[in-house]
């Protein structure tokens, strides 16, 4: 048993590595697909593609079904990478000028791994399907999880929970933060082309400048997030980047804008887009420049079933002890597991990667979506062992 186990640890570590050496964009993870898929199968665990770049594997409980579908759990990882130069002092480091994992979907993708090992090796022990979804572009719209749920992959089965852990680096190796009900925020991008008619900086005379335009529009914008009714949870709306390409003595003919927005309810992110649009036309009525409005829809909110979370929360003190778990905040990022939390009851946590001890303190973890993010490794076998744990006490639980 000793010996299995490390070996098991080995062939994920260089599996991990592989991954972090070797990362790649978001909707192009063909490599890290093939080393995923290719781990897989030599273990006897059948892989299919799904949308595009991602896999979906599954593990089959060999104990009889009761019922018409198959009862499920969907566990989830994502593939992809950032557009960051890794600095991180560490043994292994992204050989790709420019990409890096930096959001830990490398760590994510092979815990899963290692929890698909777990259950392959206990199939007798339960019924139904245990799926692990990989899935591609989770940093960047439309978001995988949305087009692999466009496939419908799950149609024929009962699902009666899906899992997504995700690194946190503020928490220490072996921790795990849970919060039942909402927790991430919306995500949608928006952009706006003011546009007047310029000239000389001199000669103002029938002109139309976007540039007060735009800031008229920017005040407006930021007048938004007091309006919402509940006021004990964040709304954001932020301006990015402005492009106004004139000069000393030159007024552009337009202003280019781009920011994000996030909410933390379906029906004041709704309300958040028709408030902006409402600012647009005030800002056309009182300068005559015109506003060109567009609002890419991303993700979701992250609402986590607050059963589903207690139990999965509650089985977790249960093994790893009540001191290893922490109740968490809202938080104001966002992630496209909120599709699939929106159609199955769902719980997203957090994995503590922050080390122990003196590697805790020194915050040597870094922090997420930085050159500097460099997580402890042991996060995996945790990981791992969470997923592989919840998913069987969920499927076999009436």
């Amino acid at each position: 048993m000793l010996e299995e186990s490390l070996a098991d640890y080995i062939s994920l570590y260089r599996l991990y590595s592989d991954l972090h050496r070797n990362p790649e964009l978001s909707f192009a993870e063909w490599g890290s697909a093939e080393r995923v898929a290719t781990f897989l199968r030599e273990e006897g665990i059948a892989v299919r593609s799904v949308a595009g770049t991602g896999l979906l594997a599954e593990v089959r409980g060999e104990l009889p079904c009761v019922g018409e579908k198959p009862r499920a759990v969907v566990l989830r990882a994502e593939l992809d990478a950032l557009p960051i130069t890794e600095s991180a002092d560490a043994a292994i480091r992204s050989e790709r000028e420019g990409v890096m994992h930096a959001c830990g979907h490398d760590l994510h993708t092979t815990a899963l791994v290692g929890a698909l090992l777990l259950l392959h090796r206990r199939r007798s022990e339960f019924s139904g399907v245990v799926f692990g979804l990989f899935q591609p572009g989770e940093e960047v719209n439309p978001g995988g999880a949305s087009l692999v749920l466009a496939e419908n992959p799950f149609e024929d089965y009962d699902v009666v929970a899906a899992l997504a852990e995700h690194s946190e680096p503020a928490l220490p190796t072996g921790c795990f933060g849970f919060r039942g009900g909402r927790y991430m925020a919306s995500s949608d991008e928006i952009r706006f082309t003011v546009r007047g008619r310029g000239g000389h900086a001199a000669l103002r005379e029938g002109m139309i400048d976007p540039v007060p335009a735009a800031a008229r529009l920017i005040g407006l914008l930021h007048e938004i997030p007091a309006k919402a009714e509940d006021k004990s949870v964040p709304t954001i709306l932020s301006i990015g980047k402005v492009e106004a390409l004139g000069a000393t003595n030159v007024v552009p003919d337009e202003v280019y804008m781009e920011g994000t927005m996030r909410a933390f309810s379906e029906a004041w992110r709704a309300e958040i887009k028709r408030l902006i649009r409402a600012a647009a036309a005030e800002v056309e009525e009182q300068t005559g420049a015109t506003v060109e409005v567009n609002i890419s829809d991303g993700y979701p909110c992250v609402d986590n079933d607050m059963a589903l979370t207690e139990r999965v929360k509650s089985l977790c003190a249960d093994f790893f002890g009540e001191e290893q778990v922490v109740s968490l905040g809202l938080r104001p990022t966002a992630d496209d597991f909120g599709f699939v939390a929106a159609r199955y009851p769902s719980v997203y946590y957090r994995l503590g990667v922050g080390g122990d001890g003196d590697y805790f303190r020194e915050g040597r973890a870094g922090k997420l979506h930085r050159a500097d993010f460099c997580p402890d490794k042991r996060a995996i076998g945790f990981g791992s062992v969470m997923l592989a744990m919840a998913a069987m006490d969920i499927i076999e639980r009436e």
